[in-house]
């Protein structure tokens, strides 16, 4: 018999409680502005390694502005039950057009047809960006955080002319591939985390790391932060090999290294870790104790769809399509993230956005920017949505 979970330590005006999404999945959320009825909602949307949690310092003041918001853990994380989870599971439920089926499912199901936005960080900023390119009516709104969203992989265009000017080509994403293969070749050797978490491995590396699950952790929050003076991001010059190499080994590792040992050099010492006030032992004990139980494969399963071409094939049904909502991006001024993938930051501006309003790189903070600098996150929030989102 499974022993009860224990209350997650959430700040005073936050609740936890599942919900039925309907698509599968029984949803452990996170809400606060609960106690008013019709209030727009918000929905936020957590990435990698993190979870619903992950919200807990901007959700309140959110609330006091008026809103009711509400933060899933998404499908394969925490305490959300249902699905497959294991690595031999049906990556189709990890597709993008089936986690926005989730969200979806969780909004009609807490009764609303429409929200004032949808915001996503790390890995589910684009799960955010695909809830307003498919379903406008519903997603008023869309926050990019950390990970700029480019468009939707397009199919060649013009080919049937025979005329190769005529011919406007997808390569994108096969550039990248090219790419990620090169890495091997260089001296020394390197490999992409995301092909690395896509292998059958690194939830074992991982859930079993050698200097312990909450070391491991701390160490990976902290070298992604801007607490690392490592991180001094700028954009590449191109997708290359050669370009890639030039991102921290947190993102592009040596090919022999595993995550866990690829962070350890980066562990900080007692007196950085007392002075985090972004991430405290008791914030990191959540995170430890729920991927101690869960392990990580639920979430290593999205980057398995993000890193196999028959999936983002099955993307091109919104070839063309753009985000016709207002939207906006939100990271950290010291976030290799939206750097990572040459190119993409620049196509969300120009070509994936057609209502594109702000950028927001927020100074004294790294990838993990609404934990980082909560406030000045919050207050950049409720600006886009009193200044430039519609009201719902």
């Amino acid at each position: 018999m499974n022993e009860p979970l224990s209350d997650l330590p959430l700040p005073e005006g936050i609740r936890a409680r599942m919900v039925d999404n309907g698509n599968g999945l029984s949803m452990h959320v996170l809400e606060a502005g609960y106690d008013a009825p019709e209030r727009p909602c918000i929905v936020l949307l957590h990435g990698f390694p993190e979870l619903a949690y992950s919200w807990r310092k901007i959700m309140k003041p959110l609330a006091d502005a008026g809103f009711y918001v509400v933060a899933p853990d998404q499908r394969g994380y925490g305490r959300t039950t249902g699905g497959a989870v294991s690595f031999d599971a049906d990556l189709n439920e990890f597709t993008f057009p089936n986690l926005v089926r989730d969200v979806l499912g969780l909004v009609s199901a807490l009764g609303y047809r429409r929200v004032a936005s949808v915001i996503g960080h790390d890995f589910g900023s684009p799960v955010a960006a695909w809830c307003a390119l498919i379903r406008p009516d519903v997603f008023a709104s869309v926050v990019m955080m950390s990970a700029p969203f480019a468009g939707p992989p397009a199919f060649a265009f013009n080919t049937a002319k025979d005329d190769a000017r005529l011919a406007r080509v997808e390569t994108a994403s096969s550039i990248m591939d090219e790419a990620v293969r090169a890495l091997a070749s260089l001296d020394p050797p390197r490999k992409h985390y995301q092909w690395y978490y896509s292998g059958a491995q690194a939830n074992d590396d991982m859930w079993h790391a050698p200097q312990g699950l909450a070391a491991f952790l701390r160490a990976y929050y902290y070298v992604k932060s801007a607490d690392w003076a490592g991180n001094q991001p700028h954009p590449l010059a191109s997708v290359s090999a050669e370009q890639l190499a030039m991102l921290p080994t947190y993102y592009v590792m040596n090919a022999d290294a595993t995550m866990p040992q690829t962070v350890a050099g980066h562990m900080p010492g007692a007196d950085d870790i007392a002075a985090c006030a972004w991430l405290t032992d008791r914030d990191l004990d959540v995170y430890a104790g729920e991927y101690a139980r869960t392990g990580f494969q639920g979430g290593l399963n999205w980057y398995r769809c993000g890193t196999d071409a028959r999936y983002a094939a099955a993307l091109r049904m919104w070839s063309g399509r753009t985000i016709d909502v207002p939207s906006c991006f939100v990271a950290g001024a010291s976030d290799w993230g939206y750097y990572q993938r040459p190119g993409d930051f620049e196509a969300m501006r120009v070509l994936a956005c057609t209502d594109f309003r702000a950028t927001h790189l927020i100074e004294g903070a790294g990838h993990w920017v609404q934990q980082e600098q909560a406030s000045t996150v919050a207050s950049r929030i409720l600006r886009f949505l009193r200044r430039d989102a519609p009201a719902v």
